[in-house]
């Protein structure tokens, strides 16, 4: 990850509301919705637009830049990886705490199910989603 918070890594052109939504996300230690990181960029007196802190996080999701999970409640929550390599998720239902982890095993098995399938430039994501220990305790009383 790249440790300059006011701007992305270069990739494409740098602009002033790439950079504004870059700084915003690296203020955050959690996942954010796209809504909500507009509605941090508007209270910050920043000028970007919805649409543009769409584009501007699926660009970066696409770069690899952001992670993005999909709660059962539909709409996508995005943070700045962690972890520069290819990486999955346990995620916490109650909490939202969320442990990056790398797993050797499932990438082999999705690579051998792809080339069994007859499947090309393929990529993956998986969340596990459960409750963390201390959630898990809150709800055992």
């Amino acid at each position: 990850m790249n440790e300059n918070t006011s701007t992305p890594p270069a990739r494409g052109r740098s602009t002033r509301q790439k950079r504004a939504v870059w700084a915003a996300l690296h203020s955050l230690d959690d996942f954010v919705s796209a809504q909500d990181l507009h509605k941090i960029l508007d209270g910050r007196g920043e000028k970007v637009s919805l649409a543009t802190v769409y584009r501007v996080l699926q660009s970066h999701q696409e770069e690899g830049l952001v992670d993005v999970l999909r709660p059962d409640d539909g709409e996508a929550i995005f943070r700045l990886c962690e972890r520069e390599e290819h990486h999955h998720h346990l995620v916490c239902r109650s909490c939202g705490l969320t442990v990056e982890f790398e797993a050797p095993a499932i990438e082999e098995w999705a690579t051998k199910l792809a080339q069994e399938q007859d499947f090309t430039e393929v990529r993956h994501t998986l969340e596990i989603f459960g409750l963390c220990a201390s959630c898990a305790a809150i709800a055992r009383g």
